[in-house]
């Protein structure tokens, strides 16, 4: 009954309901907004280009986001003749040595970084072309000499099996889980602890503890709100999944892969003169199904699951034990950061971890219980032993009962302790009774 009372009670709130939307809704918002923004608002900047050295002539190519077109006049009346047309000047003086490497960009608002960043690529090519050239080297055999290197990892297990795998990927996979993983189980574990406090602030559990046992409304309380964390994370997997379905099904895939090719050609404009390749946006979309085929999400959703159940129900029994010892929200943090402390430092280490999953840091982190939750769902993208896997969930349900039974004495005395500031000798004092 009372797992009961504190799932529906907290799944149909408002809250529980719009975040249970709103979440799938905002991690699609963050892959489609970007390019649909940039599709929609890109604007096309004209540019005239007053070129006193000559060098320059017929060198920048027209952009999406990019028109260029030549003068031959006064600089101060093109100048001003392109401010009035609400266009930049690209002015080039004739330089005080040899070679020109100055230019003045003039123009009504702030330039994009796109447009500086080629308009100083397209000089420097042709002003490094000159060099070369006058020193008797042909340009065009140093860049038919310059090669791009794909270097594919492929990971052997003990077995034999070979499998490619991406670095950057499962690093940032590893990161997002771990940092996931800490959320939801200081978010779900401080509902239990607020919830605590409530009822024995208002008296209720005077009244609640006449029909049931302290430890068996612990209990109830910690599997509720650890029922209604489950819930909202499977909800949020399977509308996911449902958008990507319906995005998958063709609905926006043009307009995804044209934003993707605009972005791609924006990007290479800056980094190389030229035309860029028409199927570079399909190119794009290839690249990235190839990185999530590495991922194996159906041991990443299950793991996440364990560990979060693992992780909450530990942390959320000393949560409910110290909403059951304090009376006031002042003393939340005396208690609350000894028991923190682990968690944040499993943040904290993200970075290590992830440069080192095997290293001797990240395998004890990893079996430690109270940071082996954040620790190992970072290790498991880059993939783990399955004996180091059963050891650490192992160790941690060890942990949850032993911390569940300590819990469980300090909040049968002390939720029915008010008006007392509990210091941490009156909580060694109620373990022993």
């Amino acid at each position: 009954m009372i797992i009961q009372r504190e799932y529906l009670t907290r799944v149909k709130k408002k809250s529980f309901i719009v975040m249970t939307i709103i979440g799938p809704l905002l991690m699609a918002a963050l892959v489609i907004l970007p390019v649909y923004l940039a599709e929609t608002t890109i604007s096309k900047e004209k540019i005239a280009v007053l070129d006193e050295t000559g060098w320059f002539y017929q060198k920048f190519h027209n952009q999406q986001d990019m028109k260029f077109t030549y003068v031959n006049k006064d600089f101060e009346q093109a100048k001003a003749e392109a401010l009035a047309k609400g266009e930049m000047l690209l002015y080039i003086p004739l330089p005080k040595l040899n070679v020109p490497v100055d230019a003045e960009l003039f123009s009504l608002k702030q330039p994009g970084l796109f447009v500086r960043s080629y308009i100083k690529t397209v000089m420097r090519e042709v002003v490094q072309d000159k060099k070369l050239l006058a020193n008797g080297i042909d340009p065009n055999v140093l860049k038919s000499i310059k090669t791009n290197i794909n270097l594919v990892t492929i990971k052997v297990t003990q077995e034999g099996t070979e499998k490619k795998s991406n670095t950057n990927v499962e690093m940032g996979l590893a990161i997002f889980s771990g940092i996931l993983i800490y959320m939801f189980v200081f978010m779900y574990g401080a509902q239990v602890l607020r919830g605590v406090m409530e009822e024995k602030q208002n008296r209720i559990v005077e009244v609640i503890i006449s029909s049931v046992k302290p430890f068996q409304l612990m209990m109830g309380k910690i599997v509720g709100v650890g029922l209604v964390g489950l819930t909202q994370f499977l909800l949020w997997v399977v509308l996911t999944l449902a958008l990507v379905g319906i995005f998958q099904t063709g609905i926006f895939s043009s307009e995804m892969a044209h934003g993707l090719k605009s972005l791609t050609e924006q990007a290479m404009a800056a980094g190389q003169t030229g035309n860029v390749a028409g199927n570079a946006g399909n190119m794009a979309i290839a690249q990235i199904n190839g990185l999530l085929s590495t991922i194996n999400f159906k041991v990443m959703i299950l793991s996440f699951i364990f560990y979060f159940i693992g992780g909450y129900l530990l942390y959320s029994s000393l949560f409910a034990a110290v909403g059951g010892a304090i009376d006031h929200d002042a003393d939340v943090q005396q208690f609350m950061l000894p028991i923190s402390i682990p968690l944040i430092f499993s943040v904290a280490m993200t970075s290590v971890i992830a440069s080192q999953p095997d290293g001797p840091l990240a395998l004890w982190m990893s079996m430690i219980p109270f940071t082996s939750p954040v620790i190992m769902m970072m290790r498991i993208p880059f993939g783990v032993p399955y004996w180091q896997v059963a050891l650490s969930a192992g160790l941690l349900l060890l942990t949850f009962v032993l911390t569940t039974f300590l819990a469980g004495k300090i909040y049968r005395i002390g939720i029915l302790i008010y008006g007392k500031k509990v210091s941490y000798s009156d909580l060694w004092k109620w373990l022993r009774y």
